[in-house]
């Protein structure tokens, strides 16, 4: 049977905005989600049976119906009536549950994928229409740039000129849970909020918009995400800065080799994860 293997690249967002809380429970957000190279590697066989099967060997990721990946392609084969199953092989190289998106981005990988295997002819619309039911974030890794997202991260308006950067990104293996943060945030009445560039031209006009109100239910129960963001900008970040829920920490470079100094400094004695990517 057909064979396809694919990369779900990770996220950061340079801008988290938590605005109010709708009627339907979810948030109004307004982000700035950028993609990064740090990637999964997504394999999809097509099998005679219907069967899915869901194989990761990292700790914390299921391999059956609780996969988001597992959905995404229950999802699709049900939507075109497909008498074929789908073997899914994960390879993790993104941190799991680490703000990075790497669950979402899996599933859009997925769905993606099956797409062009089933020759099914979606649109990215359709599929991101799909998407949208099996996680908010999912979207956005159909779109394939970077975008201002609104809504609850469905709403995507492309950031057209964006400058290329060099990140690092710090995990200090703590567990966040996104429901937890969510719920624990305290909103106020009323929120002005922050004029955005009409153009980031430079990576100091990323770093000065730098903002994710999450962290102000994060750090003070995790203080190591306020102290890698102040490693990285003692070590030449020209901004730093939670992603998401955390508890990823990210600080942006004006180069590869400033970002790898970061990255061997900061992994010293600390054993936590990290790795030296590039946005796309």
């Amino acid at each position: 049977m057909e064979t396809l293997t694919l990369s779900a690249p990770a996220k950061i967002n340079y801008l988290l905005d938590v605005i109010g809380k709708r009627p339907d429970g979810y948030h109004e957000l307004r982000m700035i989600m950028q993609r990064v190279n740090l990637c999964d590697e997504i394999t999809l066989t097509l099998t005679s049976t219907p069967d899915i099967r869901v194989f990761c060997k990292s700790k914390g990721v299921p391999d059956g119906p609780d996969n988001i990946a597992w959905k995404a392609a229950r999802t699709l084969l049900d939507r075109a009536g497909s008498r074929y199953g789908v073997t899914i092989d994960i390879i993790k190289n993104i941190p799991v549950a680490a703000g990075l998106g790497g669950g979402s981005s899996d599933a859009a990988t997925v769905l993606m994928g099956l797409n062009e295997l089933l020759k099914l002819g979606l649109t990215d619309h359709e599929l991101m229409e799909t998407g949208r039911k099996l996680g908010a974030d999912v979207p956005f890794f159909i779109f394939k740039r970077s975008a201002l997202a609104e809504g609850i991260g469905e709403k995507l308006t492309p950031l057209s000129k964006m400058p290329n950067c060099w990140i690092l990104l710090v995990n200090p293996s703590v567990h966040v849970s996104t429901a937890w943060v969510y719920k624990s945030l305290q909103l106020t009445i009323t929120r002005e909020l922050n004029k955005l560039p009409e153009f980031f031209e430079s990576i100091e006009d990323i770093a000065s918009i730098l903002s994710n109100d999450l962290e102000s239910v994060t750090i003070p129960a995790f203080p190591v995400i306020a102290d890698i963001k102040k490693r990285l900008m003692n070590l030449g970040a020209t901004g730093s800065m939670m992603s998401g829920s955390g508890p990823t920490v990210f600080g942006i470079f004006d180069s590869f080799s400033k970002a790898e100094n970061a990255r061997r400094e900061i992994t010293k004695d600390t054993g936590w994860f990290a790795a030296t990517v590039e946005t796309v």
